[in-house]
């Protein structure tokens, strides 16, 4: 335990490099969460996947863990040019000491704020900007990422629900048709949703609908 602390306060160079570094490490982790939900593509996609299968009304098929886990992997691989960036401009020139901590945030903030202010709606950011009383930024490094966060938040959210209410309308005639079927039948106790989901399924499935939706999410970015 004392050469653990005694790790932590010597003024070694070697040391003090390598405790920077674990706190880094240990920030980032703890706040990992939130930059994936808050700072990337992730909230469009998680919403727009659970939309689907709200829609095709099969409860929990697929599974939350299967939606989750297709999300954080297209997430990914979109972000992959802006997590390069940061790795090459922020955190290589950091561990090989070229940089300062605090220079290595400018440099690992700004490709962020250029994916996030790419998509969001300019009413959104002007709002907080206002709130917070803030000047009117010049550029994009000038925005403060207090302001444009919970902006970004926020346009993803209304452009997934649009996305998702699209989505929503195919399926929506398909349960309305069913319904009309069988009450001219006069089989009004026959729950449409159990007619009308092997027909949604298999409209989803002839449609390649996963494809569809996941080439849609890519190309809205």
């Amino acid at each position: 335990m004392n050469q653990f602390v005694d790790f932590f306060n010597t003024s070694s160079p070697e040391n003090v490099s390598t405790s920077v570094k674990l706190l880094l490490l240990l920030t980032v982790l703890s706040l990992a969460p939130s930059i994936l939900i808050l700072m990337t593509c992730f909230t469009r996609i998680v919403i727009v996947l659970s939309f689907v299968r709200t829609a095709l009304a099969t409860q929990q098929m697929p599974p939350n863990q299967v939606i989750v886990g297709l999300s954080l992997f297209l997430t990914f691989f979109i972000m992959a040019p802006t997590f390069h960036e940061v790795n090459d401009k922020a955190l290589t020139p950091l561990f090989d000491n070229k940089i300062t901590l605090n220079q290595a945030y400018d440099r690992a903030a700004m490709p962020f704020k250029d994916f996030m202010s790419d998509h969001t709606r300019q009413k959104d950011l002007s709002l907080f900007l206002e709130y917070s009383k803030a000047k009117q930024p010049e550029s994009v490094k000038d925005i403060p990422l207090t302001a444009l966060v919970p902006a970004f938040a926020i346009s993803e959210i209304k452009t997934a629900f649009q996305i998702g209410f699209m989505i929503f309308i195919p399926f929506l005639v398909i349960d309305m048709v069913v319904a009309s079927v069988l009450m001219s039948m006069g089989m009004m106790m026959l729950p449409p949703v159990m007619i009308s989901l092997p027909f949604k399924i298999l409209l989803f499935v002839l449609v390649d609908g996963w494809y569809l939706v996941v080439k849609s999410l890519l190309q809205s970015f």
